[in-house]
């Protein structure tokens, strides 16, 4: 079974505002700084590797769509100070992110501090700095917290990234109630197992299949099945949900145990 193929309406209030993206050198990142593109946002894709995002946003540009890149690294509030404290965004899509994939015994010291540091500490670093931004500017706005289902339930060998995607739900609520008075919104996207070219041949191999045949709809995501989510999350028909997360993923959430 493969996804549907659905043409993407505009989404009211995103058209000329200016978007965040982190983690925009690969995966879904790329794929939300294109969605917003062309939805004919202004596009701001961020991440370590500049020439990436830079090249990414040569070709929005050439296809008609306004993006540009940002260097930074979540996991450095230095950094994230440094590439945002001129920038005053209307909307963030806080997706940059990694994992580690071992036993809970053997992830290494450095293995649970760049997961926690990327995924959590990275999160509340764009968060602030975004919040921080939008409160000057007095016009509030939307950051979109790219959680996980494994933020709901567990699964085995990724014990640093789901108690990160745990974290990341609960910061969630907590600036949502914290920054309502702001009239900016906090919400948080949980993709399930989403087919990117970092797992694709994971998932091409037989503990990959098996995996595949647990999720109720017997199909991978991919990542334009985010695109209803994120755009409802950031534009203004979501306008009144905020402290929300929102589960993407075939079904897998309520399959049985």
């Amino acid at each position: 079974m493969t996804a549907p193929e659905t043409k993407i309406p505009d989404f009211p209030g995103i058209a000329g505002k200016r978007v965040l993206v982190t983690g925009a050198s690969s995966g879904l990142g790329v794929h939300f700084a294109q969605l917003f593109a062309t939805q004919g946002a202004q596009v701001t894709a961020a991440a370590r590797r500049l020439d990436r995002v830079e090249a990414l946003c040569d070709r929005l540009v050439s296809e008609g769509h306004s993006a540009v890149g940002l260097q930074m690294d979540v996991s450095d509030a230095g950094s994230v100070t440094a590439a945002m404290q001129d920038c005053a965004f209307d909307i963030v899509i806080n997706n940059a992110g990694t994992t580690a994939s071992t036993s809970a015994l053997d992830h290494t010291v450095d293995d649970i501090d760049a997961v926690i540091d990327t995924n959590l500490k990275g999160v509340f670093h764009v968060a602030r700095a975004a919040a921080d931004g939008m409160i000057r500017k007095g016009t509030g706005g939307s950051i979109v917290n790219v959680a996980s289902i494994l933020g709901k339930r567990v699964a085995g060998q990724v014990s640093a990234y789901a108690a990160s995607k745990g974290g990341v739900m609960q910061l969630t609520r907590s600036l949502a109630l914290e920054w309502a008075r702001y009239e900016i919104r906090v919400n948080a996207l949980c993709p399930g197992y989403i087919e990117t070219e970092l797992n694709s041949d994971f998932f091409a191999s037989e503990p990959g299949q098996a995996l595949i045949r647990r999720v109720p709809q017997r199909r991978l995501g991919q990542a334009s099945d985010l695109d209803g989510a994120v755009l409802l999350l950031a534009s203004d028909l979501g306008g009144f949900m905020t402290g929300a997360d929102i589960a993407v993923d075939g079904g897998h959430l309520v399959s049985s145990l």
